[in-house]
């Protein structure tokens, strides 16, 4: 197992079809303890306790920094340590570039960036103490093409972003034994696109992706055990593309 004897934080990870939640399974699988963090308290509950004993389930809200650091606070307190942290938590909306407005904006940018900064900040003086961690990031495909399927501008900007905080912090962090990495997933079957991906549509997409099938939610959480474990102990600053080939560049 890759994972003996760690402690992971996942943010985002309540939904029973989403990649953090399969990401938790697949660490726990791994041997891992897992703290499952998301902004329904109740549902983090019920995923931890579907998870097995020892594990946790919290309500965190990334784009508040008082909320990231009082989840920190209560994992560190209940497992000791915490090896690894995903920052997995995010949201998308499909509109234009006209139709964004200023609430629209920030609303994307506090949950799929900010959120990503605040969560990490919440746990990266644990981690310097320890002189060791590491921290995965969520982009996304449409970081990297200029647009998605399912996200507007603002999510592309967003997630652009996360790949160069990813990449700053992991210059920054690397000396104090932290690597950081992002994972930039193409077309993902979960929730978000649930009910809104017509046959048509799938079988236009599916002529651009060489592997020719979507992605599952367990692909992307492979990637994470990948980056979690010390199968990636000199990687840091990387952007691990999970998009079928996409996107190759």
């Amino acid at each position: 197992m890759l994972l003996t004897d760690k402690t992971a934080v996942i943010s985002g990870a309540a939904s029973a079809r989403g990649i953090g939640r399969a990401t938790a399974r697949l660490f726990v699988q791994h041997g891992a303890r897992v703290a499952i963090l998301d902004l329904d308290a109740a549902g983090a509950k019920a995923a931890a306790a579907e998870l097995g004993d020892g594990h946790l389930g919290l309500g965190c809200d990334v784009a508040d920094a008082q909320s990231c650091r009082a989840a920190a606070e209560q994992v560190i307190g209940a497992f000791g340590q915490v090896d690894i942290l995903v920052n997995n938590a995010g949201i998308s909306q499909p509109v234009k570039t006209m139709e964004i407005t200023p609430a629209d904006w920030q609303r994307i940018v506090d949950v799929n960036m900010t959120g990503v900064l605040f969560l990490s900040q919440a746990f990266i003086p644990h981690m310097r103490a320890r002189r060791q961690g590491s921290i995965a990031c969520m982009s996304s495909v449409s970081a990297q093409r200029g647009g998605g399927i399912f996200g507007g501008p603002h999510y592309s900007a967003a997630k652009a972003g996360v790949l160069g905080l990813a990449k700053a912090m992991a210059r920054e962090l690397g000396p104090d034994g932290i690597r950081v990495n992002s994972v930039t997933p193409g077309l993902i079957q979960t929730d978000i696109t649930g009910g809104k991906l017509t046959p048509a549509m799938k079988a236009e997409i599916l002529k651009g992706i060489p592997l020719n099938r979507l992605g599952e939610a367990e692909d992307v959480a492979r990637i994470y055990l990948f980056l979690a474990s010390d199968l990636s102990s000199y990687v840091t600053g990387a952007v691990i593309d999970v998009n079928g080939g996409m996107l190759i560049h």
